[in-house]
């Protein structure tokens, strides 16, 4: 049967189009201003109840984001989003060790103790298998007898491994209560000349373990995005219809849950997001969305909205598909209904240099998410090759053969299915290798307080007010680009290739 077209119009139609915007495609306006760029306040909102030291997040993919990455985003004040190729049991795992990391007070389940009855050779074992110098001495109730470390422990080594713990152990412990803050724990480490204070409640029972280097690792990312509770901020990406996995997720302590779909604007896709915002705590951004009408479907239950239709350097949706949206005027248009709304908006993709980022703020988005940016710093999982002489990271695109093998099918909403080839939306590819995570993020972090210092706003409200665009022509990118030049020495935040 024919299919009822009594109230289309003429095809041609279709060709009169609306003029869509990328990166490249604009600059921000300079303008008076008295703001120094290191000056600028970079904190942003990552949904409706969380909140970042810096608009920054690595995107959820099985190259760029697992615990490393997550805990290395926290600690300079962002957000890493662990990816969804991995089963529920470690994805919760990647959680926990997220939290546990510069933890001020360990808590209780993740404290490793000893027994009195047991023997020097067997905590000595202990705590080299699990990586630590020294251990509350418990009870069976949990009461704390004293503590034993590798200096209780070496006298006994060799010649006195089958005594047990109690007779090596210190018995004199010096704990404290739970409210105990940073400033007080380390006064009584250095009164008294110890590593760790156990504390516990008031029946002396072990509820967490304060150690001298967790605050000092503290002291050292004093910018971190830290939870309620001190402990560092994660998030986790979830397929649109995996409710269990959300509801492992937020019970394991995951701050935001991501819907992680290539198209969220799909209505049974809406309809999952919605029940799984019901059912959990956590904050739950909807993703990814690149038009005004899919910003309209979501605000009234999204904590946060992801925009992005194939504008990843490894990701072929737009060639694939024939469907997308240029990033620059994808971003403005769901700013437009997410802002009268308070929901915050997360510009993913497309973008290669810092000045890309600025400009993704002062469309719209309260923070920016990378992936390939990120991809080639230690901090990322993927494995180093070296081809030519030359240091490269894996990378790959999550709509790629190998990622959607790995599980990651849902996000195109694509059943895996063995006996029928996948039809891929990305590419798996290499990145080069770029070190540290942290100097990364000083390099971006910093190319966009200087966009925030031309445009004269302090604040990434005041910048998204006060910006403004100008459209540049093809020679304007030209000459936006070193020219006329050989580059004989590389600079940390620029490549040609924008790589």
């Amino acid at each position: 049967m024919a299919n009822d077209v009594s109230d289309r119009g003429p095809f041609s139609e279709k060709l009169q189009v609306p003029e869509a915007l990328t990166f490249d495609d604009v600059l921000l306006r300079p303008k008076e201003s008295r703001v120094e760029p290191d000056a600028a306040d970079v904190s942003t909102r990552v949904s409706k109840n969380v909140e970042l030291n810096i608009p920054i997040l690595s995107a959820a993919m099985d190259t760029v984001t697992e615990s490393g990455m997550a805990i290395g985003m926290a600690r300079e004040g962002g957000l890493g989003v662990l990816h969804q190729n991995m089963d529920s049991e470690r994805m919760v795992a990647e959680i926990e060790a997220v939290k546990r990391a510069d933890e001020l007070v360990i808590r209780r389940e993740n404290v490793v103790t000893a027994r009195p009855e047991q023997t020097v050779r067997e905590v000595d074992a202990m705590m080299e298998r699990e990586g630590i110098s020294g251990a509350p001495v418990v009870a069976d109730d949990d009461t704390v007898l004293g503590i034993i470390s590798g200096t209780d422990i070496r006298p006994y080594l060799e010649v006195g491994e089958s005594d047990e713990v109690r007779e090596a152990m210190t018995d004199e412990v010096i704990t404290a209560t739970r409210e105990v803050s940073a400033r007080d724990a380390l006064e009584l480490m250095y009164d008294h000349k110890i590593e760790r204070v156990p504390i516990v409640d008031d029946d002396e029972h072990l509820v967490g373990l304060v150690t001298m280097q967790g605050i000092l690792q503290r002291r050292e990312h004093e910018n971190a995005a830290r939870d309620e509770d001190g402990r560092l901020r994660v998030g986790v990406a979830v397929g649109p219809f995996d409710a269990e996995r959300a509801e492992a997720a937020d019970e394991a302590g995951a701050d935001v849950i991501f819907i992680d779909c290539a198209h969220a604007h799909n209505l049974n896709v809406l309809d999952s997001a919605r029940e799984i915002k019901s059912s959990v705590e956590a904050d739950v951004v909807v993703g990814n969305v690149g038009t005004r009408e899919a910003a309209e479907a979501a605000v009234d239950f999204a904590d946060g909205l992801k925009v992005g239709i194939g504008p990843g350097s490894i990701c072929t949706t737009r060639v694939v598909s024939g469907a997308g949206m240029p990033q620059i005027t994808a971003v403005a248009e769901v700013a437009d209904v997410a802002a009268p709304e308070d929901v915050p908006v997360i510009a993913d993709g497309g973008i290669r240099y810092s000045g890309d980022a600025i400009k993704a703020i002062a469309a719209g988005a309260d923070a920016v998410m990378l992936g390939s940016y990120f991809a080639g710093t230690d901090e990322a999982p993927g494995r180093v090759i070296t081809m030519n002489g030359k240091k490269y990271k894996q990378y790959r695109g999550m709509g790629s053969v190998g990622a959607m093998k790995s599980g990651g099918g849902e996000r195109y909403l694509k059943e895996e299915d063995e006996d029928e080839e996948f039809v891929p939306e990305g590419v798996e590819a290499a990145t080069p290798y770029k070190g540290t995570l942290a100097s990364e993020l000083h390099q971006l972090v910093g190319g966009m307080r200087s966009g925030m210092g031309y445009v004269g706003a302090e604040t990434i409200p005041a910048f998204k007010e006060r910006s403004e665009f100008v459209r540049v022509s093809s020679a304007g990118q030209t000459e936006g680009h070193p020219h006329d030049v050989m580059i004989t020495d590389e600079a940390p935040n620029y490549s040609p290739d924008g790589n």
